[in-house]
């Protein structure tokens, strides 16, 4: 049974989280998972916790990059995640690809883990044709006219994603809704190799943040996304507060007179709430009470918009600084390697003994 743990107070955790390397950071992935980083980070005092945060180059490349932005990207992700308040004294900032026990993990965990584990997962069929993926199951993976655009890395992916958090014996893992899947399948693989070998891994639980989901300005019953081809549906964390107040102002809303917060009815409308009461701080019915005399539509897009320029002005700033010193952010990921390294080749040398390989 997953569990999802909330308390960043718990001593002694172990955790990992990763994001990839593609496409602008924007207020979605801020609220969703970057500002939950952040707070999730151990004080000076507790020196039994760790936080592992991976750019993981390696997920990116199941789908098609080019190779100088793909350098360019993580580099920009790296800049993003310290301006945001990852700090390196804090947590271990690093690239996936600079620590081969990722891969090396993930290969022992390919031999032990079921196709049809991987055939129930949902998230790969999604990047496919979905005309193509429709019906898609383990069972007819074999038929090439079913599996066309279909390619063995955004298959296999979840398993070198489990390898990602069991490779730190991570005890806890931030997530979304969406990723829940994931980790199931990340404790499946753990207790297969527990079982199949002997007790390795611990099996870690969610932090599933109380935070909504910041869904698009253009679609408010889809999420917010990189991959939307118009970048009117999101506002990135490096918009200007021109640019923000012009995709806040708009934004879809409907006709209806006053503000108020009701996700099926009035999306439009609640998802702006939604971002106003995150950047404020704010419970739903205080924002709601925020606007209780407010009927112009623009006077809330207004006030929307200044509430993220005024949260994502310092973040901004942290970032302007950083990109003038690209040398200072590359030594803090060579420098998240090499603690990474150290972990994680220490755990595969007992994975390796464990399997039979030493």
């Amino acid at each position: 049974m997953l569990k999802n743990s909330l308390s960043t107070a718990s001593k002694s955790r172990i955790i990992f989280s990763g994001i990839q390397p593609t496409g602008q950071p924007h207020l979605g992935n801020y609220l969703g998972a970057l500002d939950n980083w952040v707070k999730l980070q151990p004080s000076n005092e507790d020196s039994e916790s760790k936080t592992y945060y991976s750019i993981v180059d390696l997920h990116a490349i199941t789908m098609p990059q080019n190779p100088a932005q793909l350098r360019e990207g993580k580099l920009n992700m790296a800049m993003t995640l310290l301006a945001c308040g990852v700090d390196p004294k804090r947590s271990i900032l690093f690239e996936q690809s600079r620590v081969r026990a990722h891969s090396e993990l993930a290969w022992i965990f390919n031999c032990i883990t079921p196709v049809g584990w991987l055939g129930r997962m949902t998230q790969w069929k999604t990047k496919m044709d979905s005309s193509k993926s429709k019906g898609l199951h383990a069972q007819n993976l074999a038929d090439e006219s079913q599996t066309v655009g279909l390619r063995m890395g955004l298959f296999d992916y979840p398993v070198l994603q489990a390898a990602d958090i069991l490779l730190y014996k991570a005890t806890h893992v931030p997530i979304g809704e969406d990723q829940i899947q994931h980790l199931e399948l990340a404790r499946d693989i753990g207790t297969a190799f527990n079982t199949t070998f002997k007790p390795t891994f611990p099996l870690p639980e969610a932090i599933i943040p109380p935070t909504k989901r910041v869904m698009s300005l253009r679609e408010p019953m889809a999420k917010m996304s990189k991959s939307d081809p118009s970048d009117l549906s999101r506002i990135n964390l490096t918009d200007s507060p021109e640019a923000i107040q012009s995709k806040v102002g708009r934004a879809t809303t409907d006709g209806v007179r006053g503000i108020s917060y009701d996700p099926k009815e009035r999306p439009g409308v609640s998802n702006l709430l939604g971002m106003y009461a995150a950047m404020r701080g704010l419970e739903m019915d205080d924002a709601v009470k925020a606007f209780e005399n407010v009927t112009s539509t623009k006077e809330f897009k207004e006030e929307v918009a200044a509430s993220i320029v005024e949260r994502l002005a310092p973040i901004q700033n942290e970032l302007k600084h950083l990109q003038q010193d690209v040398g200072y952010v590359h030594h803090i990921l060579g420098e998240g390697a090499r603690k990474a390294n150290e972990v994680a080749n220490h755990n595969m040398e007992e994975v390796y003994k464990v399997v039979g390989l030493r």
